[in-house]
Protein backbone atom coordinates (compact mmCIF):
# COMPACT_ATOMS: atom_id res chain seq x y z
CA UNK A 1 0.00 0.00 0.00
CA UNK A 2 1.83 3.13 -1.00
CA UNK A 3 0.56 6.64 1.18
CA UNK A 4 2.15 9.79 0.53
CA UNK A 5 2.64 12.16 3.64
CA UNK A 6 -0.44 14.07 2.22
CA UNK A 7 -2.77 11.43 2.05
CA UNK A 8 -5.01 11.04 5.71
CA UNK A 9 -6.98 8.04 4.60
CA UNK A 10 -5.74 5.21 2.28
CA UNK A 11 -8.17 2.08 1.84
CA UNK A 12 -7.76 -1.26 -0.15
CA UNK A 13 -10.18 -3.61 -0.61
CA UNK A 14 -11.41 -3.39 2.46
CA UNK A 15 -14.19 -5.88 3.36
CA UNK A 16 -16.27 -6.85 6.18
CA UNK A 17 -18.98 -9.61 6.67
CA UNK A 18 -21.09 -11.09 9.58
CA UNK A 19 -22.11 -14.48 10.11
CA UNK A 20 -26.13 -13.82 11.40
CA UNK A 21 -28.11 -17.13 13.17
CA UNK A 22 -30.60 -17.44 11.92
CA UNK A 23 -33.93 -19.58 13.50
CA UNK A 24 -37.55 -19.72 13.40
CA UNK A 25 -39.77 -17.30 14.94
CA UNK A 26 -41.34 -18.02 18.34
CA UNK A 27 -40.31 -19.78 21.28
CA UNK A 28 -40.13 -23.30 19.86
CA UNK A 29 -37.78 -21.53 17.66
CA UNK A 30 -35.78 -19.68 19.87
CA UNK A 31 -35.59 -23.11 21.85
CA UNK A 32 -34.51 -25.40 18.75
CA UNK A 33 -31.82 -22.55 18.24
CA UNK A 34 -30.19 -23.30 21.38
CA UNK A 35 -28.89 -26.56 19.48
CA UNK A 36 -28.96 -25.83 15.88
CA UNK A 37 -29.55 -22.78 13.80
CA UNK A 38 -28.63 -22.00 10.47
CA UNK A 39 -26.04 -18.97 9.65
CA UNK A 40 -25.99 -16.24 7.28
CA UNK A 41 -23.45 -14.51 5.71
CA UNK A 42 -24.02 -10.32 5.38
CA UNK A 43 -21.68 -8.49 3.71
CA UNK A 44 -21.52 -4.79 5.22
CA UNK A 45 -18.43 -3.71 3.34
CA UNK A 46 -17.60 -4.71 0.28
CA UNK A 47 -13.52 -4.73 -1.14
CA UNK A 48 -13.85 -0.63 -0.55
CA UNK A 49 -10.87 1.06 -2.26
CA UNK A 50 -10.44 4.75 -0.89
CA UNK A 51 -8.15 7.73 -0.74
CA UNK A 52 -8.07 10.86 0.88
CA UNK A 53 -6.15 13.22 1.44
CA UNK A 54 -5.07 15.72 4.48
CA UNK A 55 -7.84 18.72 4.74
CA UNK A 56 -10.11 17.52 2.40
CA UNK A 57 -13.66 17.57 3.60
CA UNK A 58 -15.47 14.15 2.48
CA UNK A 59 -19.24 13.54 2.23
CA UNK A 60 -20.09 9.30 2.65
CA UNK A 61 -23.51 9.21 2.00
CA UNK A 62 -25.85 5.83 0.68
CA UNK A 63 -29.09 4.86 2.11
CA UNK A 64 -29.50 3.14 5.00
CA UNK A 65 -27.46 0.04 5.58
CA UNK A 66 -24.97 1.12 2.86
CA UNK A 67 -21.96 0.01 5.30
CA UNK A 68 -21.00 3.94 5.97
CA UNK A 69 -20.98 3.47 9.78
CA UNK A 70 -19.39 -0.15 9.58
CA UNK A 71 -16.39 1.72 7.43
CA UNK A 72 -16.26 4.38 9.48
CA UNK A 73 -15.89 1.83 12.65
CA UNK A 74 -13.29 0.28 11.08
CA UNK A 75 -11.20 3.75 10.01
CA UNK A 76 -11.31 4.23 13.97
CA UNK A 77 -10.20 1.17 14.72
CA UNK A 78 -13.73 0.10 16.38
CA UNK A 79 -14.20 -3.20 14.10
CA UNK A 80 -11.64 -5.42 12.76
CA UNK A 81 -12.10 -5.84 8.61
CA UNK A 82 -12.68 -9.49 7.38
CA UNK A 83 -9.95 -8.71 4.55
CA UNK A 84 -8.39 -5.57 2.97
CA UNK A 85 -5.93 -3.09 4.08
CA UNK A 86 -6.18 0.39 5.41
CA UNK A 87 -4.25 3.47 7.24
CA UNK A 88 -5.05 6.33 8.70
CA UNK A 89 -2.35 9.10 9.24
CA UNK A 90 0.09 6.46 8.85
CA UNK A 91 -1.35 3.68 11.10
CA UNK A 92 -3.30 0.63 10.72
CA UNK A 93 -6.43 1.39 13.10
CA UNK A 94 -7.45 -1.88 14.51
CA UNK A 95 -3.62 -2.64 15.07
CA UNK A 96 -2.49 0.73 16.31
CA UNK A 97 -5.99 1.74 17.91
CA UNK A 98 -4.18 3.42 20.86
CA UNK A 99 -1.82 5.77 19.33
CA UNK A 100 -4.76 6.55 16.46
CA UNK A 101 -6.80 7.63 19.25
CA UNK A 102 -4.86 10.77 19.70
CA UNK A 103 -4.64 11.61 16.15
CA UNK A 104 -8.52 10.78 15.31
CA UNK A 105 -12.12 13.12 17.03
CA UNK A 106 -15.15 11.30 16.55
CA UNK A 107 -18.51 12.35 16.90
CA UNK A 108 -21.50 9.58 16.88
CA UNK A 109 -24.94 11.51 16.79
CA UNK A 110 -26.57 8.68 18.19
CA UNK A 111 -24.07 8.56 21.02
CA UNK A 112 -22.34 10.92 24.01
CA UNK A 113 -19.27 10.96 25.02
CA UNK A 114 -20.35 13.27 27.15
CA UNK A 115 -20.87 12.05 31.34
CA UNK A 116 -24.20 12.36 30.98
CA UNK A 117 -24.82 13.66 35.07
CA UNK A 118 -21.86 15.88 35.10
CA UNK A 119 -21.15 19.11 33.27
CA UNK A 120 -19.46 19.09 29.98
CA UNK A 121 -16.65 21.27 31.38
CA UNK A 122 -15.68 18.30 33.46
CA UNK A 123 -15.85 16.06 30.72
CA UNK A 124 -13.63 18.50 28.71
CA UNK A 125 -11.01 18.43 31.80
CA UNK A 126 -11.09 13.88 31.75
CA UNK A 127 -10.41 14.25 28.22
CA UNK A 128 -7.95 17.12 28.23
CA UNK A 129 -5.71 14.70 30.90
CA UNK A 130 -6.38 11.55 29.11
CA UNK A 131 -4.91 12.72 25.89
CA UNK A 132 -1.95 14.45 28.07
CA UNK A 133 -2.23 17.99 26.41
CA UNK A 134 -0.18 20.15 28.53
CA UNK A 135 -1.89 22.11 30.87
CA UNK A 136 -1.78 25.79 28.78
CA UNK A 137 -2.34 24.32 25.69
CA UNK A 138 -5.60 22.59 27.00
CA UNK A 139 -6.67 25.78 28.14
CA UNK A 140 -5.97 27.98 25.63
CA UNK A 141 -7.95 25.22 22.52
CA UNK A 142 -10.66 24.78 25.27
CA UNK A 143 -11.69 28.91 25.45
CA UNK A 144 -11.19 29.26 22.18
CA UNK A 145 -13.69 26.33 21.42
CA UNK A 146 -15.84 27.42 23.55
CA UNK A 147 -16.15 30.98 22.34
CA UNK A 148 -16.01 29.54 18.54
CA UNK A 149 -19.52 27.05 19.41
CA UNK A 150 -21.02 29.74 22.01
CA UNK A 151 -21.54 27.24 25.09
CA UNK A 152 -19.84 29.24 27.55
CA UNK A 153 -23.45 29.47 29.08
CA UNK A 154 -23.40 26.15 29.00
CA UNK A 155 -20.33 24.82 30.68
CA UNK A 156 -21.72 23.97 34.60
CA UNK A 157 -24.75 22.19 33.52
CA UNK A 158 -25.24 18.84 34.28
CA UNK A 159 -25.13 17.46 30.25
CA UNK A 160 -28.42 15.88 31.02
CA UNK A 161 -30.30 19.32 30.94
CA UNK A 162 -28.65 20.55 27.69
CA UNK A 163 -30.63 20.97 24.55
CA UNK A 164 -29.72 18.46 21.81
CA UNK A 165 -28.24 21.70 20.11
CA UNK A 166 -26.41 22.71 23.21
CA UNK A 167 -25.24 18.85 23.80
CA UNK A 168 -23.94 18.38 20.06
CA UNK A 169 -21.74 21.57 20.08
CA UNK A 170 -20.34 20.29 23.63
CA UNK A 171 -19.64 16.69 21.59
CA UNK A 172 -18.05 18.33 18.74
CA UNK A 173 -16.37 20.83 21.44
CA UNK A 174 -14.60 17.63 23.18
CA UNK A 175 -13.84 15.69 19.94
CA UNK A 176 -11.14 18.53 18.94
CA UNK A 177 -9.66 19.26 22.41
CA UNK A 178 -6.52 17.34 21.99
CA UNK A 179 -6.39 19.18 18.26
CA UNK A 180 -6.71 15.81 16.14
CA UNK A 181 -5.27 15.84 12.41
CA UNK A 182 -8.75 14.11 11.13
CA UNK A 183 -11.98 14.43 12.10
CA UNK A 184 -15.24 11.68 11.90
CA UNK A 185 -18.52 13.41 11.96
CA UNK A 186 -21.29 10.42 11.74
CA UNK A 187 -24.96 12.53 11.56
CA UNK A 188 -23.53 15.13 13.48
CA UNK A 189 -26.89 16.90 13.07
CA UNK A 190 -29.40 14.50 13.35
CA UNK A 191 -32.53 15.79 14.92
CA UNK A 192 -31.30 19.44 15.60
CA UNK A 193 -33.15 22.54 14.39
CA UNK A 194 -32.17 24.79 11.60
CA UNK A 195 -30.41 27.80 13.79
CA UNK A 196 -28.17 24.98 15.50
CA UNK A 197 -27.16 23.35 12.06
CA UNK A 198 -26.11 26.53 10.78
CA UNK A 199 -24.03 27.26 13.54
CA UNK A 200 -22.10 23.36 13.55
CA UNK A 201 -21.74 23.00 10.05
CA UNK A 202 -20.05 26.74 9.65
CA UNK A 203 -17.77 26.38 12.29
CA UNK A 204 -16.93 22.93 11.10
CA UNK A 205 -15.97 23.79 7.92
CA UNK A 206 -13.96 27.16 9.18
CA UNK A 207 -11.98 25.01 11.60
CA UNK A 208 -11.02 22.48 9.25
CA UNK A 209 -10.19 25.59 6.63
CA UNK A 210 -7.86 27.20 9.76
CA UNK A 211 -6.20 24.06 10.96
CA UNK A 212 -6.02 22.09 7.68
CA UNK A 213 -8.31 19.80 9.32
CA UNK A 214 -9.29 16.27 7.44
CA UNK A 215 -13.04 15.91 7.66
CA UNK A 216 -14.75 12.82 7.05
CA UNK A 217 -18.90 12.99 7.50
CA UNK A 218 -21.80 11.14 7.15
CA UNK A 219 -25.11 12.52 7.04
CA UNK A 220 -28.58 11.93 5.23
CA UNK A 221 -29.16 15.59 5.55
CA UNK A 222 -27.70 17.26 2.06
CA UNK A 223 -27.10 20.46 4.08
CA UNK A 224 -24.32 19.10 6.22
CA UNK A 225 -23.06 17.62 2.64
CA UNK A 226 -23.11 20.96 0.63
CA UNK A 227 -21.99 23.58 3.61
CA UNK A 228 -19.43 21.37 4.80
CA UNK A 229 -17.58 18.74 2.10
CA UNK A 230 -16.66 19.71 -1.57
CA UNK A 231 -16.44 15.71 -2.21
CA UNK A 232 -18.76 13.46 -2.36
CA UNK A 233 -18.46 9.75 -1.90
CA UNK A 234 -21.69 7.29 -2.34
CA UNK A 235 -21.70 3.95 -0.91
CA UNK A 236 -23.95 1.68 -2.32
CA UNK A 237 -24.28 -2.29 -0.50
CA UNK A 238 -20.66 -1.99 0.42
CA UNK A 239 -18.68 -0.16 -2.65
CA UNK A 240 -17.97 2.78 -3.59
CA UNK A 241 -20.85 3.78 -6.42
CA UNK A 242 -19.54 7.37 -7.15
CA UNK A 243 -16.29 9.32 -6.03
CA UNK A 244 -16.60 13.24 -7.21
CA UNK A 245 -16.54 16.73 -6.29
CA UNK A 246 -20.09 18.31 -5.60
CA UNK A 247 -20.06 20.83 -8.60
CA UNK A 248 -19.37 17.67 -10.70
CA UNK A 249 -22.13 16.02 -9.14
CA UNK A 250 -24.67 18.91 -10.01
CA UNK A 251 -23.53 18.92 -13.69
CA UNK A 252 -23.47 15.19 -14.95
CA UNK A 253 -26.72 14.57 -12.57
CA UNK A 254 -28.82 18.04 -12.82
CA UNK A 255 -29.52 19.37 -16.26
CA UNK A 256 -32.22 22.31 -14.90
CA UNK A 257 -31.81 25.42 -13.57
CA UNK A 258 -34.14 27.51 -11.14
CA UNK A 259 -34.86 31.20 -11.91
CA UNK A 260 -36.53 33.35 -10.34
CA UNK A 261 -37.35 36.76 -11.82
CA UNK A 262 -38.58 39.58 -10.13
CA UNK A 263 -39.83 42.66 -12.79
CA UNK A 264 -41.82 45.92 -13.52
CA UNK A 265 -44.93 43.73 -14.97
CA UNK A 266 -47.09 42.12 -12.47
CA UNK A 267 -47.30 38.42 -14.23
CA UNK A 268 -45.16 37.40 -16.83
CA UNK A 269 -46.24 34.83 -19.17
CA UNK A 270 -43.22 32.41 -20.57
CA UNK A 271 -43.84 29.77 -23.19
CA UNK A 272 -41.08 27.93 -24.33
CA UNK A 273 -39.95 24.20 -25.03
CA UNK A 274 -38.24 22.48 -21.26
CA UNK A 275 -39.85 25.83 -19.06
CA UNK A 276 -42.31 25.25 -16.74
CA UNK A 277 -43.35 27.24 -14.54
CA UNK A 278 -43.30 27.12 -10.74
CA UNK A 279 -45.21 29.72 -8.87
CA UNK A 280 -46.54 33.12 -9.75
CA UNK A 281 -46.87 35.98 -7.59
CA UNK A 282 -46.61 39.76 -7.99
CA UNK A 283 -43.38 40.90 -10.11
CA UNK A 284 -42.54 37.72 -8.82
CA UNK A 285 -42.11 34.21 -11.22
CA UNK A 286 -40.05 31.22 -10.13
CA UNK A 287 -39.26 28.69 -13.43
CA UNK A 288 -37.71 25.56 -13.82
CA UNK A 289 -35.48 25.00 -17.42
CA UNK A 290 -34.14 21.92 -18.80
CA UNK A 291 -30.94 23.11 -20.09
CA UNK A 292 -31.09 20.29 -22.67
CA UNK A 293 -34.05 21.95 -24.33
CA UNK A 294 -33.56 25.69 -23.55
CA UNK A 295 -30.88 27.51 -22.88
CA UNK A 296 -30.70 30.16 -20.05
CA UNK A 297 -29.96 33.42 -22.17
CA UNK A 298 -32.63 32.01 -24.28
CA UNK A 299 -34.97 32.76 -21.26
CA UNK A 300 -33.56 35.83 -20.00
CA UNK A 301 -33.94 37.39 -23.48
CA UNK A 302 -37.77 36.13 -23.89
CA UNK A 303 -38.30 37.69 -20.31
CA UNK A 304 -36.34 41.06 -21.54
CA UNK A 305 -38.85 40.86 -24.72
CA UNK A 306 -41.87 41.51 -22.04
CA UNK A 307 -40.69 43.42 -18.93
CA UNK A 308 -37.86 45.32 -17.44
CA UNK A 309 -35.61 43.22 -14.79
CA UNK A 310 -35.37 43.99 -11.13
CA UNK A 311 -33.74 41.24 -10.36
CA UNK A 312 -32.42 37.51 -11.91
CA UNK A 313 -31.15 34.30 -9.46
CA UNK A 314 -29.93 31.34 -11.37
CA UNK A 315 -29.69 28.44 -8.80
CA UNK A 316 -29.32 24.74 -8.64
CA UNK A 317 -31.81 22.17 -7.62
CA UNK A 318 -31.82 20.79 -4.50
CA UNK A 319 -29.14 18.64 -3.64
CA UNK A 320 -31.44 16.26 -2.31
CA UNK A 321 -32.50 15.90 -5.90
CA UNK A 322 -29.02 14.85 -7.32
CA UNK A 323 -28.56 12.20 -4.29
CA UNK A 324 -31.98 10.35 -5.04
CA UNK A 325 -30.83 10.55 -8.73
CA UNK A 326 -27.67 8.58 -8.25
CA UNK A 327 -29.49 6.19 -5.93
CA UNK A 328 -32.18 5.53 -8.13
CA UNK A 329 -29.45 4.67 -11.12
CA UNK A 330 -27.53 2.22 -8.85
CA UNK A 331 -30.60 0.41 -8.20
CA UNK A 332 -31.81 0.29 -11.53
CA UNK A 333 -27.66 -0.74 -12.40
CA UNK A 334 -27.46 -3.14 -9.90
CA UNK A 335 -27.70 -6.76 -10.80
CA UNK A 336 -30.84 -8.87 -10.01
Amino acid sequence: MVMTMSTAIHIENLTKTFDVRQRAPGLRGALRGLWSSSRQTITAVDRLDLRVEAGERVAVLGPNGAGKSTAIKMLAGILHPTRGHARVDGLVPWEDRRRLASRIGTVFGQRSQLWYHLPAADTFELLGRIYDVPRAEFRRRRDLLVEIFGIGTHLQKPVRQLSLGQRMRCEIVASLLHAPSLVFLDEPTIGLDVSAKATIRDVVRRDSLAEGRTVLLTSHDTGDVEQVCDRVIVIHRGRVLLDEPIDALRTRYLHRKLITLRTTERKLELRLPGVRTLSHSPHRTELEVDLSVTAVDAVVIAALDQTRLHDLTIADPPMDEVIQAIYERAEREAPT
